[in-house]
């Protein structure tokens, strides 16, 4: 078993904000002696203290990954070495560089030293401050837009900025495993207390506020806990389907549910279904669910998953090409933390292989998180989107017709066709009432020299195909 090394601590009298390099420096090599070479070298040599102040020690890191990584696998050692150089009230920040040019970085607060993550059982939580429970990296900034959370956000916005007084409440969101309601009642929460830090917000999760129910009735506190919940300005109830089936927990929510609207408290409630599929719900807790919005944030669209990709890759200091996006992107299509799984992953191989993220490493990456299903694309899908996306019928687009939208929308046809099909020149011209093997050449050849030059044409022909894939 490894033992500390033994280090003379400098005097506490002495300036640490001038001494931080050569404090890290102790604690590097404290790491260095408890760990393996090849673990030290990986997760903590790139490591920098670039600021000590007021007990806050920040360390910069190539990635939020590395970053995860030693939160996950190496908090406790890495406490331990940083209060014991730096002192017991030291608290820890990573700090992500993402724009070498501008200097821009993000910072990630640590969980060194945290208490526990769920709440303090209600009666005992500190009066002199406030917890919320809310996650500081879960914000507006963060929550990216798109057609499928458009309406979500913007209600969420709204009751940001005027929380219990909109017609939003309550709000309850839902929608699949993945797409983003925890993070998106998470932002509302951290920016009502921004702008209104007097106010009591509370984040909680059902299971969690289940179980706080169970101990208060099991040590006859209920008042307590009623109280408690009452005295919340801002609740947000995560997986309230939890709930299912547990009438004590449904009676006593239902209490505090009412006395908090009445009260023109805001209740922000998240379901991975409608309150119309909810099952073993009482009635009335379902109507007052309908009172307000409920909202559904749909599975993220592949404009969305491209924009969330990049903007994951930006905080996280990576840079994948084009082609690597638009793979992950077409393919991690289910959800959210697909995208987040695969990135990570990424960067793990890339971090502990020291190479390249290249196509191959991404395929076989994806292959292993994802179902990776080639699809068979039919003609007639083809033709669908094809009229559904340029507004031209399937009627013009197999005459003789030869206006340029017309003209514009067979060409696209015959393009993804025969990109998309194992149909040959012949067989497509047979689909095109009867074209000939020249007609359908020459077709495809013109579309092609005009993707050369028009970006715009390029880009839907590559969203048609995407979407066809999926």
């Amino acid at each position: 078993m490894h033992r500390f090394s033994v280090l003379k601590i400098p005097n506490t009298q002495i300036k640490l904000e001038q001494n931080v390099n050569i404090l890290w420096k102790q604690c590097a090599d404290i790491l260095r002696d408890n760990l393996k070479p090849s673990v030290f070298n990986t997760w903590f040599a790139s490591l920098e203290a670039i600021e000590f102040r007021d007990n806050r020690l920040v360390l910069r890191v190539r990635s939020q990954f590395v970053a995860e990584y030693i939160e996950e696998n190496y908090i406790d050692l890495l406490g331990k070495v940083i209060r014991r150089v730096f002192g017991n009230e030291t608290t820890l920040e990573y700090r992500v560089l993402v724009d070498s040019t501008s200097g821009a970085a993000t910072t990630y607060p640590s969980d060194n030293g945290a208490t526990s993550a769920t709440p303090n059982m209600p009666g005992i939580l500190p009066t002199e401050h406030w917890d919320a429970r809310l996650n500081p990296n879960y914000t507006f900034q963060t929550f990216i837009q798109g057609e499928t959370n458009k309406l979500s956000r913007t209600a969420g916005v709204a009751i940001a900025k005027d929380p219990g007084k909109t017609v939003f409440n309550p709000l309850f969101i839902y929608g699949g495993s993945g797409v983003g309601k925890t993070h998106l009642a998470n932002a509302i929460g951290n920016q009502i207390a921004r702008e209104n830090p007097l106010l009591r917000v509370l984040y909680v999760n059902a299971n969690t506020f289940k179980l706080q129910f169970q101990e208060a009735f099991n040590q006859n506190k209920i008042p307590d806990f009623l109280l408690f919940y009452q005295s919340v300005d801002v609740l947000i109830l995560d997986d309230i389907q939890f709930f299912s089936g547990l009438k004590g927990t449904q009676d006593t929510f239902f209490h505090i549910f009412n006395y908090l609207h009445q009260m023109r408290k805001q209740l922000i409630l998240t379901s991975d279904r409608s309150p119309l599929q909810l099952k073993d719900v009482e009635e009335r807790l379902l109507t007052r669910f309908k009172w307000g919005l409920p909202v559904e944030i749909q599975r993220p669209d592949l404009e969305l998953r491209k924009l969330i990709l990049r903007d994951k890759m930006h905080r996280d200091g990576m840079h994948l090409s084009d082609e690597i996006v638009d793979y992950i992107a077409v393919n991690a299509c289910e959800n959210i933390r697909d995208i987040e799984g695969i990135l990570a992953s990424l960067m793990a191989y890339s971090t502990l292989m020291n190479s390249e993220i290249d196509m191959e490493l991404t395929k076989n990456v994806v292959s292993r998180l994802v179902a990776v299903m080639p699809k068979q694309v039919q003609v007639a899908d083809v033709m669908g989107a094809v009229c559904e996306h340029t507004g031209v019928t399937e009627k013009a687009i197999v005459s003789q017709s030869r206006q340029k939208d017309v003209l514009q929308a067979r060409q696209m046809f015959i393009y993804l066709v025969k990109t998309l099909t194992d149909c040959s020149l012949s067989e497509i011209g047979s689909t095109m009432g009867n074209r000939s093997h020249a007609t359908i050449l020459h077709a495809l050849s013109t579309i092609k020299k005009q993707m050369e030059y028009d970006k715009v044409l390029k880009h839907e022909l590559q969203l048609l195909e995407y979407e066809l894939k999926r």
